[in-house]
């Protein structure tokens, strides 16, 4: 799976994991996808405790949870300090309004929102509450992108000022260093 090669220290905090997770499940420098198919996605969210495995999952359902996908990958790279993809996250929020969220009270519990539906719309609704939760704890601001082109990794930002700009400094903060460098010095020559 694409989102297993991220090492184990550098994961997200509780359940925002799972999200980071989501936005991982294509690996743009190897061109890996973990959800080519309708099969896929469900088995992708089964394994992930998001859905039951009888549900069905449609090609229409497939794009909706692309679109989240790549919604908060906008997101994401919007908190890197990116321009913001309005046009991703015009069909993120789409997609949410059908995912269905509602408040939930329990005696002794704070409220949170809760999935209002089944399937993967229930999915894409659990995993949008996580995020929700994120922006009310002030998580989410730690929660970037890589913005190297070939890469677009999300990882969370453990830092203690909050700087980090690249998923890995070994491989993509060195490699945009190189690069310029090589513009820098190359526009002088």
């Amino acid at each position: 799976m694409v989102s297993e090669k991220y090492p184990e220290g550098k994961r997200a905090p509780g359940e925002l994991e799972r999200v980071r997770t989501f936005v991982n499940s294509v690996d743009y420098f190897d061109d890996e996808e973990d959800l080519p198919t309708p099969d896929a996605l469900r088995a992708w969210l089964v394994a992930h405790e998001l859905m039951d495995e009888g549900e069905p999952v449609s090609d229409g359902d497939l794009r909706r949870a692309l679109d989240v996908r790549e919604g908060l990958r906008a997101l994401l790279l919007a908190n890197n300090e990116l321009p913001l993809d309005e046009t991703k996250v015009e069909r993120l929020d789409r997609a949410a309004s059908r995912a269905g969220l509602r408040p939930r009270f329990l005696p002794g519990e704070d409220p949170g929102l809760v999935p209002d539906a089944a399937g993967v719309d229930g999915a894409l609704a659990r995993l949008l509450s996580i995020v929700a939760a994120s922006v009310a704890d002030g998580s989410w601001e730690r929660f970037k992108a890589c913005p190297r082109d070939e890469c677009f990794w999300a990882f969370y930002d453990n830092t203690k000022n909050r700087s980090k700009r690249w998923c890995r400094m070994e491989t993509c903060g060195n490699a945009e260093k190189a690069r310029s460098y090589r513009e820098r010095h190359g526009a002088k020559a």
